[in-house]
């Protein structure tokens, strides 16, 4: 069985791989019809999905999403945050998801959380300028 952060870090693989066919593969481990939100975007369904996440790459490509601290969970929750970072510097964003997966396991629902907008406004190449 996965753990909370196995699936964190799946989650997060799949926002930082450069590929749009590995991040379409990937996507197949979730529901059909998975839907994601936070306060910049939403899609549901995988196509919507992999729409969504290759923009993000293709606006933020110098940016990678990392696990930050442990992650938890009960039920078919999981809960974890990450931070926004380039190769070589501080964070340029950080936040929190919480994952509902359904009865098979899968990625069915993905709520988004800004936990820090403030430091990105200060940083013109950071996620602030993401255009969904």
């Amino acid at each position: 069985m996965r753990t909370a952060r196995d699936i964190a870090n799946d989650y997060l693989t799949l926002w930082n791989v450069p590929d749009p066919t590995e991040r379409r593969q990937r996507l197949e481990a979730w529901h059909p019809q998975a839907r994601y939100r936070d306060p910049l975007m939403e899609a549901e369904g995988r196509d919507a999905l992999a729409a969504m996440v290759t923009s993000a790459r293709e606006q933020l490509p110098a940016l990678a999403f990392c696990l930050s601290g442990t992650p938890d969970g009960h039920g078919p929750f999981v809960r974890f945050s990450w931070t926004l970072e380039p190769e070589h510097g501080p964070s340029v964003a950080f936040g929190t998801d919480v994952v509902r997966l359904d009865a098979l396991g899968r990625i069915a629902e993905v709520i988004g959380f800004l936990d820090c907008q403030t430091a990105c406004k200060t940083d013109p190449g950071s996620a602030s300028n993401f255009d969904p």
